[in-house]
């Protein structure tokens, strides 16, 4: 095989890489408190950004800080924090940049909505599920969210004593029990790339 040929060979393949790097996505992690969505995200941006993509976390407790300050945890606050950070999401994704938004969105209604603005623009919106059973998160229980809840001091804990939709038919439902950040990273990192995103 000549030189030449090699290096075709391997412009081809970093073609796709670079086509890749331009296209914007919103890549919404949604799963009980405790689940993994953030450590996935960071896990996951640290590696596409490595590559040369943009790429934005849209954290829910970032944004309950700075965008939904003042909303409470009723549905109705639940759902409008949702709606702001989809539209901030489809906002960046249209403009090329790789949005992850570890966010519980509890409800599915909401998470459609999101899903149904980004289709009427023409983005893509990806649907990830981190499946941690709520006996596994609230052993994490990275917040101490879980053990306030079983003390009495706190109500309204998403998969406790407040209710959580998971999805019927996310694009990838991550089961996150028994591994390392590494694995379901790489999990959805390969996904991204099956989709031609990464």
């Amino acid at each position: 095989m000549s030189t030449d040929t090699l290096a075709a060979d391997g412009a081809a393949e970093a073609a796709p890489k670079a086509a890749a790097c331009e296209l914007g996505a919103t890549v919404w992690l949604t799963g009980l408190p405790s689940a993994g969505k953030t450590t996935l995200a960071f896990a996951l941006a640290d590696r596409l950004r490595a590559e040369g993509h943009k790429v934005e976390v849209l954290d829910g407790d970032e944004i309950r800080e700075f965008l939904s300050k003042g909303l409470g945890f009723s549905k109705e606050d639940r759902h409008t924090n949702v709606a702001r950070i989809g539209f901030v999401a489809e906002k960046l994704a249209a403009n090329g940049v790789k949005v992850l938004a570890p966010v519980i969105a509890p409800y599915a209604d909401s998470r459609a909505a999101v899903r149904e603005r980004h289709a009427a623009l023409g983005t893509e919106f990806l649907e990830i599920h981190v499946a941690t059973p709520v006996e596994l998160c609230s052993e994490r229980d990275v917040k101490g969210l879980y053990a306030k809840q079983a003390a009495g001091e706190i109500s309204g804990l998403t998969g406790v004593d407040d209710p959580y939709e998971a999805p019927e038919q996310p694009e990838l439902r991550l089961q996150t029990q028994g591994r390392e950040v590494a694995e379901s990273a790489a999990e959805l990192y390969a996904f991204l790339t099956e989709r031609g995103l990464a």
